[in-house]
């Protein structure tokens, strides 16, 4: 099976899900967000989880924060095609609220899966709800700290597939409502492209 197959199937295992934020997307007549790009791509960007507007497209960052994120890319020479952008929860908390953690719970093997399927080299989380599960995933526990101290920084770690470098951003939404992190996040990024 080749890695399309392999994250269909796992897309697939996503949308037939049961639970609270799947039932509500089948009330709401919306879609989960399971992510898009390059299955071969060197760096995974994460969320937290879908907003209004990626739950009615089923596309991760399609909206304000989503435009945000393609000049960052912009910034850094990159296309949206070369990186793969997804989130950790997959369907849209009601009211945009924040995930639980029984919410995370339920969808981080999803992610998981999507990681060992796609072996990036770059790991960038995208605000703090990111930013703490893979810290967690990846046994950085000890090195956790709040965003306004951990931005920006790299942190080598092994994964199962190679060694990988994981980087915490503040997530694009945040400089909608604090002008003065668009600057940081603008500068943070160019860490993606120092090796």
């Amino acid at each position: 099976m080749n890695k399309t197959e392999e994250l269909r199937k796992v897309q697939d295992d996503v949308f037939a899900l049961s639970g609270e934020l799947a039932d509500y997307r089948r009330q709401e007549n919306t879609f989960a967000v399971f992510g898009e790009g390059s299955h071969d791509a060197e760096i995974v960007f994460i969320g937290e989880a879908p907003g209004k507007n990626e739950a009615k497209t089923g596309r991760p960052f399609c909206g304000a924060a989503g435009k945000i994120l393609d000049e960052l890319l912009e910034s850094i020479q990159m296309a949206r095609e070369e990186v793969y952008i997804t989130n950790i929860v997959k369907d849209r908390p009601p009211d945009n609220r924040d995930p639980l953690p029984g919410e995370i719970e339920l969808y981080a093997p999803f992610l998981d899966q999507q990681l060992t399927i796609i072996q990036p080299q770059t790991i960038a989380t995208l605000g703090r709800f990111s930013m703490e599960y893979i810290m967690r995933r990846f046994d950085l526990s000890f090195e956790l700290e709040p965003m306004s101290a951990a931005h920006g920084k790299v942190f080598e770690v092994k994964a199962p597939w190679s060694s990988v470098r994981i980087v915490p951003l503040y997530h694009p939404a945040a400089s909608i409502y604090n002008h003065k992190l668009r600057d940081t996040l603008f500068k943070d990024i160019k860490v993606l492209k120092s090796s």
